[in-house]
């Protein structure tokens, strides 16, 4: 329908009356396609007005970036070409490739190999590996895959993510917050902190999901009807509550969220869950939680507060899209058969994901106010060189670094069981604000995303030691005064430009 100059203006003025009494869906014509996004009104320390933050799942930065930007080109596989002024970065160079400490060397794994096992990431384990800093005992503290873990990809598999490098911005000194597989690292992203864990000390056999307060293993949250034995509540504040207190629209859209029966095959040909408890970090907290997955009142309800409580399925950010309602902080996961977590998703599935959310998020009248982050809950156990500084300590139970019991001496009055940093990860920043074909070397970690929420939008800090205290900035990634809004559109299936015709062999 082709609205006139006059039912334009009156029908902004409907939206916006709508936004800020936050009327029933009963009230506003749900048909409204012209309403103004409520979002870019906000006072905002940058110009970014629309926060994407993508989560993805267990990928070390020398697993997808080891060779970067030099790709092997083999036959029957999408190319890469990189451009002449690639700045260089902190990967896998020379004795790392022929002659590591490890018992193997790292190899470079095709994109028919994209499907691979599921290595121990415990944070233990993960500990274990790293040997004191040493970053030599990869293998033989894997229990499930062995040598695999030594395995990396390059561009001609991860061949999206090397194009989004080229055009935009990433961080070669980017990590997990603590040493620690999924949920912890969820925890983490949101909170900076994974103590005030109830209950505080919980062991179901040898494994410990809980100690001393603090959560380190793949609990499921205990504000959720879709978990299932062991369950924890976390009793502290998240970046959630923050948003809510300055009246700031946010969500977290989960692949799933809407029915947790629903499932797909994965990469090892087996069916899974689309959506995993222990991936949603707010499902952990009273104070944020959607129990029982009710779905938003209506489409101008996302973002804000009604019976979903800000958790979402991924269907529902896209029907806020559809009418300019985005909120201003968005978390994207996946459904789990494309979040890349191996053993049942992989490369492959992610690129898919990536690529055709990027698309549709660049096309949006929204974007050249957008930023989109591209991160990781946890390294997966893969290998990485890099041994992370170590900026707090710990000597619980679960400890390992060092010695059993042992990685260093926590800091009187400090909370236990949060050894810091972790291992590397990628991280990249997708946005007109991005500097391009650049990488950042400045450390940063997951709390990193939490500082950049509190600081654009003035939320303050998290308090009762939150690392988002000691997180380092993400400014250096952005350059403000110049933006380039220009999308870069990819094809889901290479990777490469929609303009690149060549032909490859698929999986």
């Amino acid at each position: 329908m082709n609205l006139n100059f006059l039912e334009k203006i009156f029908f902004s003025m409907l939206s916006l009356s709508c936004f800020s009494a936050h009327l029933a869906a009963s009230e506003c014509s749900s048909s409204d396609q012209s309403q103004t996004n409520k979002a870019s009104d906000y006072k905002t320390q940058t110009p970014i007005k629309h926060l994407v933050v993508i989560f993805a799942e267990n990928c070390s930065f020398d697993h997808y970036f080891a060779t970067y930007p030099h790709a092997t080109n083999a036959p029957g596989e999408p190319p890469f070409k990189f451009k002449k002024n690639t700045p260089t970065i902190n990967g896998l160079q020379n004795s790392l490739l022929t002659a590591n400490e490890n018992k193997v060397n790292p190899f470079r794994l095709g994109r028919d190999q994209a499907a691979t096992c599921n290595p121990s990431h415990s944070y233990t384990s993960i500990q274990k590996c790293a040997h004191a800093g040493l970053m030599d005992k990869f293998v033989e503290n894997d229990a499930t895959c062995g040598n695999i873990v030594m395995g990396y990809y390059d561009g001609n598999t991860v061949t999206a993510l090397w194009n989004y490098a080229q055009r935009f911005a990433m961080s070669d000194n980017f990590h997990s917050t603590t040493f620690s597989p999924s949920s912890p690292g969820a925890i983490n992203l949101i909170s900076g902190q994974t103590h005030g864990t109830i209950p505080g000390n919980l062991v179901v056999g040898s494994r410990i999901y809980t100690i001393q307060g603090t959560l380190i293993d793949d609990a499921d949250p205990f504000y959720d009807d879709c978990s299932k034995n062991p369950k924890v509540e976390m009793r502290l504040t998240n970046v959630g509550d923050l948003l809510n207190k300055k009246e700031i629209s946010w969500g977290w859209f989960h692949g799933g969220f809407a029915d947790c029966s629903a499932t797909h095959i994965g990469s090892d040909g087996k069916p899974i869950a689309d959506y995993i408890p222990h991936h949603e970090p707010f499902q952990y907290y009273k104070s944020t939680s959607n129990p029982k997955h009710l779905p938003p009142t209506s489409v101008k309800m996302i973002g804000y507060q009604d019976q979903a409580n800000h958790q979402y399925d991924l269907i529902d950010f896209w029907k806020a899209a559809k009418i300019n309602n985005i909120p201003a902080v968005s978390f994207l996961k996946p459904p789990a058969y494309q979040e890349g977590h191996p053993g049942y998703s992989d490369p492959l599935a992610l690129q898919t994901f990536l690529v055709e959310t990027i698309n549709k998020l660049q096309k949006l009248p929204e974007w050249e106010s957008m930023a989109i982050f591209l991160a990781w809950d946890d390294s997966g156990g893969w290998y990485d060189h890099e041994m992370p500084p170590i900026i707090n300590q710990s000597n619980t139970a679960a400890d390992a670094l060092v010695s059993p019991g042992n990685a260093g001496q926590a800091k009187p009055g400090s909370p236990q069981a949060r050894l810091a940093y972790g291992m590397r990860m990628p991280f990249l920043i997708v946005s007109p604000f991005a500097k391009q074909n650049y990488v950042g070397h400045k450390l940063t970690d997951q709390t990193s995303i939490l500082r950049f929420i509190e600081d654009n939008w003035g939320l303050g800090r998290i308090g009762n030691q939150s690392f988002d205290e000691v997180a380092g900035s993400l400014r250096h990634l952005f350059n403000f005064k110049n933006p380039n809004s220009k999308p870069l559109i990819l094809n889901a299936d290479t990777g490469n430009s929609k303009k690149n015709k060549l032909r490859f062999k698929k999986r």
